[in-house]
């Protein structure tokens, strides 16, 4: 009886299950969709009609999970504009480049304490570099916080982020698969993808009149037709681009966020955002394997450590920089300190490579570590900012009345 509608069905139930529980105790809810989701899956139990291994459909439920990612930065592109994110484009560019460098410069940190290899190290250092694109999202829409005026840095981020995180990916292919990374191709990568994002966001702007006038469209049906279209044309094109798909979607976000149709478009996208974005964090729960935990637990502690350290400090930076409040730049700080996709794709081009296969327990316990911390801490940024602070008060208070 275990049809694909049937498993699809049962997932759907599980996430709705979960989901409910989380709004009871006014919990995050991503860490509840990726638990149960690596509570079923290919290792769990099955009896008789009830088989939670998702066998079948664990390749469609994969598919609708990446929808889910496009979705989401869709709406969080609608709920930003590309007007907001040029304003801060000095401060993206300033605050990306010393968030990247931090969590790079820890990732080498770890090989160095580890004594791991050299291409083992690098691979660790791309997934210590790489922010989850889904999450953040996930973490600012659930939270409210897209109006915040940190949000345009840390979305800014997220694509600065993105963009090495696409050079890194280049060079460890070479380095892993064919013994040296080619610089042409490398420079010819960056330089495509800076080119594409930049395209997208100044063409976009130019040709707005032009995209409102396409999409004065009396009829919801093929209103909602045109969108998609639109959304996953460009989103798909861009992944060829060595730019991810999820980039390319929160670009045509923003710039959609400047059309006078935005209300109506963000009204109809709600539903997919909500529905496929649950999926993915249930399927993210399915791709994790329960029984490799083992061997990498404190490689994946200590790492979890060094990248929530660094982001707080990279926050701070980028909020400084761009004259943000000591509050907002802890914001900044601990949203971005979440790890997900990318860690794991680049965990499975180290297996590919050959490489220790302590990189997989490592990046499973690291990932859900993050993956389960991070939304938590941004959630309660607002009393863990509150404790701190007073804690330099008082230190502050207590040096001054020292006799001199």
């Amino acid at each position: 009886m275990n049809t694909l509608i049937f498993e699809i069905g049962l997932a759907i139930a599980l996430i709705a299950i979960v989901g409910f529980i989380s709004k009871k105790f006014n919990f995050s809810v991503i860490p509840f969709y990726i638990l149960i989701g690596m509570a079923v899956g290919p290792h769990a139990p099955h009896f008789g009609v009830i088989d939670l291994r998702f066998i079948e459909s664990s390749s469609f439920i994969n598919f609708m999970g990446r929808l889910g990612v496009i979705f989401l930065l869709f709406y969080l592109g609608l709920e930003f504009s590309v007007t907001r994110l040029i304003k801060s484009g000095k401060s993206i560019f300033i605050g990306g480049t010393f968030y990247v460098l931090m969590n790079f410069a820890s990732g080498l940190l770890l090989g160095y304490i580890m004594d791991l290899p050299f291409k083992e190290t690098m691979v660790v250092c791309g997934i210590m570099t790489s922010s989850s694109t889904a999450i953040v999202a996930k973490v600012l829409i659930d939270l409210k916080r897209s109006a915040n005026p940190e949000t345009e840095i840390i979305m800014g981020m997220i694509m600065f982020d993105d963009l090495f995180i696409a050079i890194h990916i280049s060079i460890l292919s070479g380095l892993l698969f064919s013994g040296s990374g080619s610089v042409l191709r490398v420079l010819s990568t960056v330089f495509v993808a800076i080119f594409f994002i930049l395209a997208i966001i100044v063409g976009g702007k130019r040709l707005m009149r032009y995209i409102d006038k396409l999409l004065d469209i009396q009829s919801q049906e093929i209103f909602l037709l045109v969108v998609m279209g639109l959304l996953f044309l460009i989103a798909g094109f861009s992944e060829t681009l060595h730019v991810a798909e999820a980039i390319g979607a929160l670009l045509v976000g923003l710039i959609m966020a400047e059309s006078v149709h935005a209300k109506k478009i963000e009204h109809l996208i709600l539903p997919f955002r909500d529905f496929f974005g649950a999926i993915f964090f249930f399927s993210f729960g399915l791709s994790i394997d329960p029984l490799s935990l083992g061997g990498g637990a404190k490689m994946a502690i200590i790492a979890a450590l060094l990248t929530i350290t660094v982001n707080l400090l990279a926050g701070m930076f980028s909020g400084r920089v761009s004259k943000k409040s000591h509050q907002a730049s802890f914001n900044i700080g601990l949203t971005l300190s979440a790890r997900g996709e990318f860690s794991i794709i680049m965990a499975n081009m180290g297996k590919a490579g050959g490489l220790l296969p302590i990189l997989q327990s490592f990046v499973v316990i690291y990932v859900l570590i993050l993956a389960i911390v991070a939304p938590f801490l941004t959630k309660e940024s607002k009393r863990i900012y509150g404790f701190f602070d007073r804690i330099y008060l008082m230190f502050s208070k207590g040096k001054s009345n020292i006799p001199q």
